[in-house]
């Protein structure tokens, strides 16, 4: 079951759902509006290595916006900080931002319950689009779980995007090998 807008104000007051910064204004009637941070990075190598730590350039959007490339892979991240500890988050793209032509992720749409962090995003674009900092990029739907949860995300030894920053993340796949 998805959680309304009512539903997600409740949780918002009980703590159980952390938006931040919170603005009314964003809250649809069943989701969340989240909004492009100001930082986005690319790939320092052009062949990426599942077994490798991959490293990234990051880069501040221009106040005039940045114009985003097919065939290069940005990662983004939300300028909002959010925290779940009852339900599965699940990042979505506006429709809006795919008439654009911009997919904002390629496999991570679902969240962990208790992931508390911002969203990195897997950005890419069809055809070349301007984009900027404070845009509304996607939303956040929130679905309730059957059953306890045994471990939350943020408290399991082996979860690789636990750091809290504003930055977008780079691939921890690396680590499972």
């Amino acid at each position: 079951m998805i959680l309304t807008d009512t539903q997600i104000l409740e949780e918002i007051k009980a703590g159980s759902i952390v938006i931040e910064p919170y603005d009314v204004s964003c809250l649809g009637s069943n989701s969340y509006d989240v909004h492009l941070g100001a930082t986005l990075a690319t790939y320092k190598d052009e062949i990426l290595d599942a077994k490798k730590h991959n490293q990234i350039e990051m880069f501040t959007i221009p106040e005039e916006g940045f114009v985003l490339l097919p065939n290069v892979l940005y990662l983004g991240v939300t300028k909002e900080y959010t925290e779940t500890h009852k339900h599965v988050p699940f990042l979505e793209g506006k429709s809006s931002v795919g008439r654009l032509g911009i997919d904002i992720h390629a496999t991570a749409g679902k969240g962990d319950v208790g992931f508390c962090n911002y969203w990195t995003l897997e950005i890419s674009v069809k055809q070349p689009v301007r984009v900027y900092a404070n845009m509304p990029i996607a939303q956040l739907i929130y679905f309730t779980t059957e059953g306890d949860v045994k471990t939350l995300y943020s408290q399991k030894s082996n979860a690789k995007y636990n750091a809290k920053t504003p930055n977008p993340v780079e691939s921890m796949m690396w680590k499972n090998f």
